[in-house]
Parts: structure tokens; sequence; C-alpha cells
């Protein structure tokens, strides 16, 4: 038995949208698993500190998450669809106070 984990499947595009989106999720599915969450990561650490700009990355992360539950959500359960949902409310209200500071 080989103990290399085998490699993720390829992704498969079954409407106009997931075939648009087909590039860009085949260069993701090539990158190591941890690569996409840092640079999330990075974006919304960056967003964080940098005052009115960090609207800018914090609006890529919003518009990132929203393709991603955008292809997601045929797959997903309620709950699961809830939890996404409330994950990009809340970037998307961290952005807003960084647009409209007091």
């Amino acid at each position: 038995m080989s103990s290399s984990p085998s490699p993720r499947p390829e992704p498969i595009a079954t409407n106009a949208f997931e075939r648009a989106s087909l590039p860009l999720t085949r260069l993701i599915a090539r990158m190591p698993p941890l690569v996409p969450i840092l640079v999330v990561f990075a974006l919304v650490l960056v967003g964080s500190f940098l005052g009115p700009w960090g609207a800018i990355p914090l609006g890529l992360v919003v518009l990132f998450l929203l393709w991603m539950l955008g292809l997601s959500w045929p797959r997903l359960t309620a709950s699961e669809r809830l939890m996404r949902i409330a994950v990009i409310v809340l970037v998307i209200g961290l952005t807003a106070i960084k647009l409209f500071p007091r």
C-alpha cells in the first residue's frame, strides 16, 4: 500500500458558471491546500490594519468567498450554507467599517 496521499480529483464543470470558473479552479486545485487559506488570511490581516484602504483587500476576500459559495452552493447542506453566509456577512461588515469609519 502506498503511503502518499492521492491527488485531489479534477474539478468538473456542470453549468456555465462552473465552466467559466474552471481555469481558475484548476489553478487553485494544483496549489497546496494551505496556499489559498494563507492568502485569504493574509488579505484579511492586511485589510484590517490599512485603514480605509483596507477595504480593497477585504473586498477581494468577499469576492473570493462569494465565488466559492456560488461554486459549492448545490453541494452544501442548509447549515453549511448558513455558516458560509455568516462568514461573508462578517467580512462585509469589516469592509464597511473600513470604508466608513466613525
